[in-house]
């Protein structure tokens, strides 16, 4: 999977590492229907830091279709809850 954090650039994930992604995701869910700033903010950090850790990064020549687009680490809330469906950010 191609993983894009906005403003960063993009990232070959495994599926095998959705699971963790997911966990994270529904925590970072959880902070915004509670207007947890907070707890947001270190659940956004650590949610791209697993993605920079579990993944390869992709040369910034290469343009491949993005199969999921996550905010950059400065995104506020309000920007975040904007690109949210009802699964979080991270499908499933």
């Amino acid at each position: 999977m191609i993983v894009r954090i906005m403003g960063e650039g993009q990232v070959a994930l495994g599926d095998e590492h959705l699971a963790e992604l997911n966990t994270l995701d529904d925590e970072l869910l959880a902070e915004m229907q509670g207007g947890d700033e907070e707890g947001f903010r270190r659940t956004l950090g650590a949610l791209l830091e697993a993605v920079r850790r579990l993944g390869r990064p992709l040369p910034d020549e290469a343009l491949e279709p993005s199969e999921l687009i996550l905010p950059g680490p400065e995104a506020t809330l309000d920007e975040v809850r904007a690109m949210l469906d009802d699964d979080g950010l991270i499908p499933g």
